[in-house]
């Protein structure tokens, strides 16, 4: 039984492919969405700069998880529309061990990919390093 579709975005359109993937697998079990994404950190010279030019009512929005967060509401109100539970995390690292930690940490059945950089020659690609350290089956979506 799947009780728990996790997916990895970076809030690009091949990762929105991998997204629709795991809503729609989570609809058909009736099973909870974790939407996984990773972040690095923004220098500080560059968040102090980013502030300053922005107006004064948004400066303390400006944040090194502003996109993040943003990606993640974003597929949170698509899960949230189809009448799915949902959760959202996010944590700074290599993308494919934040999606692993994540995955582990949520007990999530099922953890949904896009196979961009799906390529056995290259090593440390996202799909290739999931497919073969996740604990948890894995989707690998071809989005591309």
């Amino acid at each position: 039984m799947v009780r728990t579709v996790a997916v990895g975005t970076d809030g690009s359109d091949r990762a929105a492919k991998a997204v629709e993937f795991a809503l729609d697998m989570a609809k058909r079990y009736g099973a909870k969405l974790v939407a996984i994404s990773s972040y690095h950190p923004v220098s500080e010279s560059r968040l102090r700069k980013e502030q300053e030019e922005a107006p004064q009512e948004i400066q303390w929005s400006i944040n090194p998880m502003e996109e993040v967060e943003d990606i993640l509401s974003s597929v949170e109100s698509r899960a949230l529309e189809a009448g799915l539970e949902v959760t959202t995390v996010s944590s700074q690292g290599d993308p494919a061990d934040v999606l692993i930690k994540h995955a582990e940490e949520q007990d999530a059945d099922v953890l949904v990919v896009g196979n961009r950089g799906m390529n056995r020659r290259i090593l440390g690609s996202v799909p290739n390093t999931v497919t073969h350290k996740a604990r948890c089956t894995v989707v690998v979506v071809k989005t591309g």
